[in-house]
């Protein structure tokens, strides 16, 4: 028997999730501990205390939710992964946070991803060379999330106009993607312990770019997915080491093949709503998921 922490969403049917996981981890024989925010732990005597647990204890953490991350509980749960099994590993987790890691990891392991280019702050000249070049670039934060700080640039000109506002930010770096020709549609693959769980996408707004939710964007079925996506999603994850990742890819209609544009540790699991419109991969996941933290736990 194991013990088990966990802290996932509750919203938008996450509290439902949660309790099949109980379910099948109770039937396994695993203690299980929920809420384990770590936004309300402390650390003293060499223990880290969170609602009268010491998380030290724990065999297995399953940390999902990624609307409620604090810098303080990010910056536990990078101890606690000293010391317990976590899902997925800090490491895994803060390199799928950033989109420059992220890109750099995936293009030396042979995986295709958007042409990237990042440099001090003070190097602007360099940044307007390559726009000048690539045409028509993409300007995002490295860890932004849900489509929140991204621009969409064509010229040098357009560059110089947002400059002023960038220079008043606390940005130490910037960093740019070449922009994809694509359909506004992408495909969202879910991984779990290197297994295919599901293929959904996301589309864009008319007149916008954006697949992302947040920026408009709505949730798509998707079957026109091949095994080279499938395949491609299992190795982003495996290159990044992620236990759990949702691979956000989109077809380059120049080049004529996909293209990975980013990693996500934490991807959603379907709302109630979703699962009315025919996304149903829940409850696999689910278990692919249980089945995991016992694995993990039996060493």
């Amino acid at each position: 028997m194991g013990r088990v922490g966990t802290w996932i969403y509750q919203n938008s049917g996450g509290d439902v999730v949660e309790q099949k996981l109980l379910s099948i981890l109770k039937d396994m024989g695993h203690e299980v501990i929920t809420n384990l925010n770590l936004f309300h732990s402390t650390a003293t005597a060499g223990k880290l205390i969170c609602n009268e647990i010491n998380m030290y204890d724990l065999d297995v953490f399953f940390s999902y939710n990624a609307g409620e991350q604090t810098q303080y509980q990010t910056y536990m749960y990078e101890q606690v992964d000293k010391y317990v099994k976590c899902i997925n590993n800090f490491d895994a987790f803060k390199v799928s946070e950033d989109k420059f890691k992220t890109s750099d990891i995936l293009r030396n392991n042979g995986i295709n991803s958007t042409d990237y280019f990042l440099c001090h702050r003070d190097e602007i000249d360099k940044i307007r060379e390559i726009v000048k070049t690539w045409g028509k670039v993409v300007f995002k934060r490295v860890d932004g999330w849900g489509g929140i700080g991204m621009s969409l640039l064509e010229s040098v000109e357009q560059l110089d106009m947002i400059l002023p506002f960038l220079n008043q930010t606390d940005l130490r770096f910037f960093y740019i993607e070449k922009f994809v020709d694509y359909d506004g549609s992408d495909f969202r693959v879910d991984i779990v312990d290197n297994q295919f769980i599901a293929c959904y996408g996301r589309k864009a707004k008319q007149g916008d770019w954006r697949t992302n939710v947040t920026s408009g964007g709505t949730v798509i079925l998707r079957d026109d997915f091949d095994d080279k996506l499938i395949e491609t999603a299992k190795k982003a994850a495996k290159a990044l080491n992620m236990d759990v990742a949702g691979v956000d890819i989109i077809y380059d209609r120049q080049k004529q093949d996909y293209v990975v544009l980013e990693v996500n540790g934490i991807p959603a699991f379907a709302t109630p709503e979703q699962e009315k419109m025919g996304l149903n991969f829940n409850n696999k996941k689910i278990e692919v998921l249980a089945n995991l933290i016992d694995k993990k736990i039996k060493g």
